[in-house]
């Protein structure tokens, strides 16, 4: 009977996917290049569509400079709206496809079933799907970051896994990704740098080798995340949203209850999926939390605690917080699953439940688009 349940669950995990990637799509076509994508297309110092890298490059240096310093992100944005709307929904499929996979890869977790919960939790559990995920924009910020940044956390939390074998090439090529990382953006880059960080001291702490490329990556994915925060153009910004004529006192209250908005609305279903797991792992089944759970947990408290220095909490924002979290979910869901083959099929049900949320919203976006739902 287990073994039939196994079978079912994989064969509509998969045809799932595969509808479910042909939603992300479809709704990625019908969501033109809107708001910011607009001015992006340009010089940003001109009103002249950009033609080339070179223009890019020229833009970004204009925009470190007078506007702010997620030089990574906006690059990546202004290269995907060069190729175009067509190009810009099939990447941005692709990329949900390959977090989805990341996100599985870092929680130790395999398998048609974990990637469909995976992607369902992207798209169920997720604050503001079509600005994080559709708009252009906001995907180059948020989507194709988190990418970057769980590929520059995977090194360093599944080394032991991997028998502490280096991978091909890491330590060129951990040098661009961890300055990509710390420079994604302004909660998120520290939040990763501080856990690679913590990574190398509870192997000091444990007397195991640091091999050079944890140096190299922690120190690149640092100076990443200076040149993002350090950037004169953040500052320009500053000025223009100067929060002076409000008072102390009430833009710290403003501050935290932000903080609350993001834990209490824009977080609330990843973190009552996150803190039901703990109880049955910790609680019922006395299944050890491990140490790579308790350290996305960390950089989850961290990035979420890092927007108190922000003076705006837009619920996107949210979006790299969420991502750690379904992680730690996939990752205790995987050890309840362990214990308990014979009741899969709940958690299981459990996944397809967020699906439908998601699906929910899909459908509603879509409805709109099309004029079904006035």
């Amino acid at each position: 009977m287990q073994e039939k349940q196994k079978k079912i669950i994989r064969r509509s995990s998969l045809v799932l996917i595969l509808f479910t990637t042909v939603m992300i799509w479809y709704a990625n076509y019908l969501t033109d290049f809107m708001m910011d994508d607009e001015w992006y297309s340009t010089l940003l110092y001109a009103d002249t569509p950009i033609q080339n890298i070179r223009d890019i490059i020229h833009a970004q240096i204009w925009h470190y400079f007078n506007w702010g310093g997620r030089s990574m992100a906006h690059g990546l944005l202004q290269l995907i709206l060069l190729c175009g709307e067509h190009w810009a929904d099939i990447f941005n499929t692709g990329m949900t496809l390959l977090l989805s996979w990341l996100i599985c890869e870092v929680s130790g977790r395999r398998g048609f079933p974990y990637f469909f919960a995976a992607m369902s939790m992207l798209l169920g559990l997720n604050a503001n799907w079509r600005m994080s995920m559709v708009w252009e924009s906001g995907a180059a910020n948020y989507l194709y970051m988190a990418g970057f940044l769980l590929a520059f956390l995977y090194c360093y939390l599944r080394y032991e896994d991997c028998g502490e074998r280096n991978l091909a090439g890491i330590t060129l090529w951990i040098l661009p990704l961890g300055l990509i990382a710390g420079w994604s953006n302004e909660n998120m880059g520290p939040a990763v740098w501080i856990l690679s960080l913590l990574v190398m001291i509870l192997r000091r702490k444990d007397h195991k080798r640091i091999p050079l490329w944890m140096y190299l990556g922690n120190i690149s994915c640092l100076a990443g995340s200076v040149l993002m925060i350090a950037a004169p153009g953040n500052f320009v910004r500053s000025e223009e949203t100067s929060e002076d004529a409000r008072g102390l006192l009430w833009n710290l209250f403003l501050r935290f209850y932000s903080e609350a908005k993001g834990a209490f609305e824009y977080l609330f279903p990843a973190l009552l999926l996150t803190v039901v797991l703990l109880v049955i792992c910790a609680g019922f089944l006395r299944e050890k939390i491990g140490r790579e759970n308790l350290l996305l947990l960390a950089g989850a408290l961290l990035s979420w605690g890092a927007m108190v220095l922000s003076p705006h909490y837009p619920d996107r924002a949210a979006f790299g917080t969420m991502v750690l979290l379904i992680c730690v979910i996939l990752s205790l869901t995987g050890r309840a699953v362990d214990r308990q083959k014979e009741n899969a099929w709940m958690y299981y049900g459990c996944g397809v439940l967020v699906w439908l949320r998601g699906m929910y919203f899909f459908m509603e976006f879509i409805g709109l688009m099309k004029g079904w739902i006035t």
